[in-house]
C-alpha cells in the first residue's frame, strides 16, 4: 500500500474508506503536516478525539519499544486506535531499529503516523517505513499550488483578494503558508464584508514596513517597550491608518491570545492550541512568556473604553 500522495489525494482516500496502517506525514511545510494530522485524527477517531485511542510521543522523548507496545493495543469502544510520533527524525538509530520488525507486521487495528519535516534516507528506518507506509508530502508548494491555496483559503474566511493584495501577502509572508493563513484571518476581521482586500488593506495590517505590524505592536507591549510601541504605533499612523482599525485588529490580536492560553489551561498543547486556533506555533510561546492573565483582563476593559470614546469623537479622536 506504499505510496506517495498529496493532503487532497489523502481526504479522497480516507471518504472511500481506505485506511493505511502506517502513514508518514513528511515535509518542511508546518501548516501542511498539521493538516494531513489533523484530516487524519477526525477522519479515524472522530470529532471528539478519544484519549483511550489516541497516544502523542515525540522523537526526542519515546523508545522505539513504547511506539510499538502502544501501537499494538486494542482500540477502546473504537474502531481504530491512532499513534503519533511527532519529530520522528529526532528517534535515535537504536530505537528506529527496535520498530522495524513492526513495519513487517503492523496492527490493522492501528494508524501509525510518524511526522517529520525530513527523515534522513540513509536509515533503515527510512528506508523500511518507505516502502510499506502511505507518505503524505508536505513539501512547500511550488508556484503553480500556491495561488489556487490561497484563494481557496481566503474563501474560507470569507473574503477575497485582488491581484495586487495576493502578491504583496505572498511577498509579506516569505510563501510560510501559517504567515498567510494568520494574515487572511486578520484581513477577515478587519475589511468590511463583501469588500475586496487591496494591497492598501495588506500593508496597512502589518504595518508600512517590516516589523511594524499589528502583531509586532502587541509583543512590544507585552515586553514592555514604551519606545517601539509609540514608534509603531506613530508609524501607523503616519500611513493614514484610522485609530479605531488599530483599536479593533489589537483587540482582536488579545482575544485570540485569551483563546489560546483557555485551550492550555484545559490541557491541551501549545502546539495544538496554535493548530485549533490557527495561529503560528512558533508565535504562541513569546505571546504566552509576555502576557499574564491579569494583564490581558485589563488591556480589554481599556480596549472597550478606547472603543467608546473614540466612536464618541467620530472615530477620529477621543470625545471631550
Amino acid at each position: 500500500m506504499a505510496s506517495t500522495i498529496s493532503h487532497a489525494q489523502l481526504i479522497a482516500q480516507l471518504a472511500q474508506g481506505t485506511v493505511a496502517p502506517l502513514y508518514a506525514v513528511v515535509g518542511e511545510e508546518d501548516l501542511l503536516r498539521d493538516m494531513a494530522l489533523g484530516t487524519l485524527k477526525t477522519a479515524l477517531l472522530g470529532e471528539g478525539e478519544s484519549d483511550f485511542n489516541c497516544d502523542l510521543f515525540y522523537g526526542d522523548d519515546v523508545s522505539g519499544a513504547e511506539i510499538v507496545a502502544c501501537a499494538s493495543e486494542v482500540a477502546v469502544f473504537a474502531a481504530r486506535r491512532l499513534v503519533v510520533v511527532k519529530a520522528a527524525d529526532k528517534l535515535p538509530a537504536r530505537e528506529c531499529d527496535a520498530i522495524l520488525p513492526y513495519l513487517k507486521d503492523p496492527n490493522a487495528s492501528t494508524a501509525v503516523i510518524f511526522v517529520a519535516s525530513k527523515l534522513d534516507g540513509r536509515l533503515k528506518f527510512t528506508q523500511a517505513l518507505g516502502k510499506v507506509a502511505v507518505t503524505v508530502d508536505c513539501s512547500p508548494f511550488r508556484e503553480t499550488q500556491w495561488l489556487p491555496w490561497l484563494r481557496q483559503d481566503a474563501e474560507r474566511v470569507g473574503i477575497r483578494l485582488n491581484e495586487e493584495a495576493i502578491e504583496l501577502l505572498k511577498e509579506a509572508c516569505g510563501g510560510s503558508l501559517y504567515s498567510v493563513r494568520r494574515e487572511l484571518e486578520k484581513l477577515a476581521a478587519y475589511v468590511s464584508p463583501g469588500q475586496a482586500v487591496t494591497a492598501g488593506d495588506v500593508a496597512t495590517l502589518r504595518g508600512t514596513e517590516p516589523g511594524a505590524s499589528v502583531f509586532d505592536l502587541t509583543l512590544a507591549i507585552g515586553g514592555k517597550n514604551r519606545g517601539r510601541v509609540l514608534a509603531i504605533l506613530a508609524r501607523n499612523l503616519e500611513a493614514g491608518e484610522a485609530p479605531l482599525r488599530i483599536l479593533g485588529s489589537l483587540a482582536w490580536q488579545y482575544r485570540r491570545l485569551w483563546k489560546v492560553k483557555e485551550v492550555i489551561r484545559q490541557g491541551g498543547r501549545e502546539g495544538e492550541a496554535a493548530r485549533t486556533l490557527r495561529m503560528d506555533p512558533y508565535k504562541v510561546r513569546a505571546f504566552l512568556e509576555q502576557f499574564s492573565d491579569a494583564h490581558l483582563l485589563e488591556a480589554l476593559r481599556l480596549f472597550l473604553d478606547a472603543d467608546a470614546r473614540l466612536k464618541g469623537g467620530s472615530g477620529g479622536r477621543p470625545a471631550r
